[in-house]
């Protein structure tokens, strides 16, 4: 205890170091504050809607739903989380929103951490710091509530395990290993690209190393981690082979010079402007994301700053030359499996500028910024030391790129918000509801508009499965007897069948189909029709209530209820052919069907 109760003053590190940590918390609750504002003024698009779908027709735990291949993606964490909270509030946005914050908090916490174990709470922990929170690469990532359900929990999972890693080297404490290895399964519950963290961990561990003066840095963090690389890479194995089993292997591409196109573009139309704050501006053609449209000016000024960072760190850092390699070599081995799976001579350049790769590279660039701050000083080079000129260039340089991020912040979430999604489906909610209270008859179930889901996402793109988990709506069925659509607002409105192809007048006088147990008909149309959904228009005179079961000459077979009396059904039968097979599965039953058309449906 001091004497006479005087208080002993804290070392001036300790008082640098709380300054230091209180500012890393003020700059983290601005960007939590900007990205509250870009989640909670979105909506669902394009993927979120294909969850909903999926969470709404199967069961959360089933094998199927958490092990689907998602357009080359195994993510049975993002599966099963978002499941829970689709079936908690469908269609609430504010619940996905929240969910996309949260998990945005623990990703910069766990960068915030990772950053400490590098460098301790010295000032310099501020610029890799500012440039993760802010920095528009990681914001498309992060808008799109599937996208970041796949990236956040990822990054968060390996900004943890290059933490532990360091810790593991530097320590020794083999709870590092263990903790290191859950979180990465966890990384990869969520997105097949966290395999990536162990080899990230280990370069971060070992360019620490190398930096700090270890010659055999890689022989040193090889032994004192072998017991996380060893059980990382038995996990890598194996879940690559649980993803060679689910996803299917005919979507990966050869096209190696578009690949390389696209990478390139990349580099100059995302990643340059991105260091830059770029790119400024953005472009969106409905139903796609938005992507990047740098201006000559902000990828002009993205290589100068480059450049400007690159001959800096080179004139002031001893051994800094492998932290660039590395950096180099992961913004590139980070996008060549997506682009390899994406790639063809149909794939457009603009895929490149969406930049919803790049979260992953951010951290990974926060994370080697900070090992090439612990390099030696090179001498003769105190003409960089602190001073107040030095002090005044970089909160100047930071303050423009905050800047700059922030227009490009803003430009982005402006283009976000404009999309057909939100007003369709609040028309088709309140269509619905109001089209249970008018009838008992199903809907016939539909394709959404093509600008909310096209038919690369069937069935998920059906009305059965995008409003499966709202209770106010009618049943959708393959047959009803009255016909109503969702048009392209969303809104319910009476339908009729178009006369694409017709049935031809039976044989039978005033009856001209005669139907019974006994005796199927093949009822011939006016023309073949194409490989398709269509709807056919039956009008029909039955004896008693029954069934008939429905087919085109190829497709899958429907049942068709009927009633006694004069009565109209309209029958949803996909397929081809130049008949419609019919066939009556009620004993006693007697259907007689006149000429109607078969077509597609359309508004009346």
């Amino acid at each position: 205890m001091p004497r006479h109760g005087r208080r002993v003053r804290p070392p001036e590190a300790a008082i640098r170091g709380n300054r230091v940590a209180q500012i890393a918390v003020a700059l983290i609750a601005a960007h939590l504050a900007v990205r509250a504002v870009l989640a909670f003024g979105g909506f669902f698009y394009w993927d979120d809607l294909i969850l909903i779908g999926r969470a709404g027709t199967q069961g959360l735990l089933s094998p199927s739903f958490l092990f689907d291949d998602h357009d080359g993606h195994v993510m049975p964490g993002a599966f099963l989380l978002s499941g829970a909270i689709i079936r908690v509030a469908p269609f609430s946005w504010w619940l996905a929103a929240l969910s996309l914050v949260v998990l945005q908090l623990l990703a910069t916490l766990a960068l915030l951490r990772a950053l400490h174990t590098i460098l301790g709470w010295r000032p310099v922990l501020l610029i890799p710091l500012v440039f993760a929170l802010f920095t528009p690469l990681a914001v498309p990532g992060f808008a799109w509530w599937a996208a970041g359900l796949n990236s956040l929990p990822m990054i968060a999972a390996l900004a943890w395990v290059c933490a532990d890693a360091v810790l593991l080297v530097r320590t020794g404490i083999q709870r590092y290993a263990v903790t290191a290895v859950l979180v990465y399964v966890g990384g990869l519950m969520f997105f097949e690209k966290a395999a990536v963290i162990p080899f990230a961990a280990f370069a971060v561990a070992a360019l620490l190393a190398y930096v700090g003066g270890d010659r055999a840095a890689v022989v040193t963090v090889w032994r004192r981690g072998i017991r996380l690389w060893a059980a990382a890479g038995a996990v890598t194995v194996a879940w690559v082979g649980v993803y060679l089993l689910v996803v299917d292997q005919q979507r990966w591409s050869l096209d190696f010079a578009m690949t390389w196109d696209l990478l390139w573009r990349s580099v100059t139309h995302g990643i340059v402007p991105g260091l830059a704050g770029g790119p400024w501006e953005w472009q969106r053609w409905a139903p796609a994301s938005p992507w990047g449209t740098p201006t000559g000016a902000v990828m002009i000024l993205g290589w100068l700053a480059l450049a400007a960072v690159f001959a800096v760190s080179v004139a002031r850092k001893q051994r800094i030359g492998p932290v660039w390699a590395v950096a180099v070599g992961y913004a590139l081995a980070c996008q060549v499996p997506i682009y390899l799976m994406r790639s063809s001579r149909f794939t457009a350049l603009e895929l490149a500028q969406t930049l919803r790769y790049l979260p992953d590279f951010v951290v990974v660039s926060a994370l080697l910024m900070a090992v090439g701050f612990c390099a030696p000083n090179r001498g003769g080079s105190g003409w960089l030391n602190t001073s107040a000129a030095r002090t005044a260039v970089v909160v100047t340089a930071v303050v423009a790129f905050v800047a700059s991020s922030a227009y490009s912040t803003v430009t982005f979430n402006r283009i976000w918000r404009d999309s057909p999604v939100p007003a369709y489906i609040a028309n088709a909610r309140a269509g619905l509801a109001e089209a249970r209270a008018n009838s008992n008859a199903p809907m016939l179930d539909q394709e959404v508009d093509p600008l909310i889901l096209q038919r690369v996402a069937w069935p998920e793109n059906l009305a059965s499965h995008m409003f499966a988990l709202l209770d106010d709506r009618p049943e959708f069925a393959a047959a009803t007897t009255d016909l109503r659509m969702l048009d392209r607002q969303g809104r319910v409105v009476d339908a009729l069948v178009t006369w694409v192809r017709a049935i031809r007048p039976g044989p039978a006088q005033q009856c001209g189909y005669l139907v019974q147990p006994d005796f199927p008909v093949r009822m011939p149309l006016d023309g073949p029709l194409l490989p398709a959904d269509w709807t056919a228009e039956i009008n029909y005179l039955a004896n008693s209530d029954g069934s008939l079961t429905m087919s085109l000459a190829e497709g899958p077979e429907v049942k068709v209820p009927v009633r006694p009396g004069l009565n109209r059904v309209f029958v949803r039968l996909a397929g081809a052919g130049d008949a419609v097979n019919v066939r009556a599965n009620t004993a006693a039953l007697s259907v007689c069907i006149s000429p109607g058309p078969v077509g597609f449906v359309a508004p009346r």
